[in-house]
């Protein structure tokens, strides 16, 4: 279980995240959604030691934890919304230097790791590919495909389909879905209602650095009117 509890960040005098408390189980999608601005990806930023958080505290499994050991420990992954790959690099080569310079794998050992991990994820037959060739949806997988590498708990997504149409959307659901059943804690930043419509999660709509309403998606698609700050982001009309 991972417990957000009163977190703030603030920037210039602005508090950009707002007392922001949220509990994610093993095997859960968050879904943190909202239009650009409102403090999702900080969020997200905030617990990969990317930004310094003001105040609140993060917990896994009930024990404090130390976000500013969290790259290192690698409890904590994160796919970046422009994939941060190596373009000059190939497929494999992009995870066997993460497996080898923050892990201490050596060759060999990185290579059967990449080999096992690119084809549980579609991209077996592009391994010898450079990043630069790979299609949006591609360079999409094996950016998680990285991180997965690293074998957090947690893993954040930062708006994983802004780039993709929406029949890769589709594929980005099934994987976050396949992430959580796998024991992932899988959290997402998105602005994408889309993809809500795709995922077993709970959403949390988020505006001025607070979450202003919550709701399990299952729960939200049976009845709309429940909900109507989420339901009124979903129209279009917020």
């Amino acid at each position: 279980m991972l417990k957000l509890e009163n977190l703030t960040k603030i920037f210039h005098g602005k508090k950009v995240i707002d007392n922001v408390s949220v509990n994610v189980g093993t095997g859960e999608v968050a879904v943190f959604l909202g239009p650009s601005g409102v403090g999702k990806s900080t969020l997200l930023r905030l617990l990969n030691n990317l930004e310094t958080l003001d105040a609140g505290t993060v917990t896994l499994n009930g024990k404090q934890l130390n976000l500013n050991t969290v790259n290192k420990t690698h409890t904590i992954g994160m796919v970046f919304q422009q994939f941060n790959l190596f373009e000059h690099l190939t497929v494999e080569q992009n995870i066997m230097l993460a497996l080898e310079k923050t892990m201490g794998k050596n060759k060999k050992e990185a290579r059967k790791i990449a080999h096992e991990l690119l084809k549980s994820y579609g991209l077996a037959d592009k391994r010898q590919q450079y990043v630069s060739q790979l299609s949006g949806g591609q360079k999409q997988r094996l950016a998680l495909t990285r991180t997965i590498a690293l074998k957090p708990q947690i893993i954040c997504l930062d708006e994983p389909t802004s780039a993709l149409d929406p029949l890769l959307t589709a594929h980005v659901a099934t994987t976050i879905q396949q992430l959580a059943r796998e024991g992932y804690i899988v959290l997402v930043a998105t602005h994408d209602t889309t993809l809500l419509e795709k995922l077993a999660c709970t959403i949390y709509l988020m505006h001025e650095g607070k979450i202003i309403e919550s709701a399990m998606s299952a729960d939200f698609r049976k009845k709309q009117d429940s909900y109507p700050q989420i339901k009124q982001f979903v129209s279009g009309h917020i």
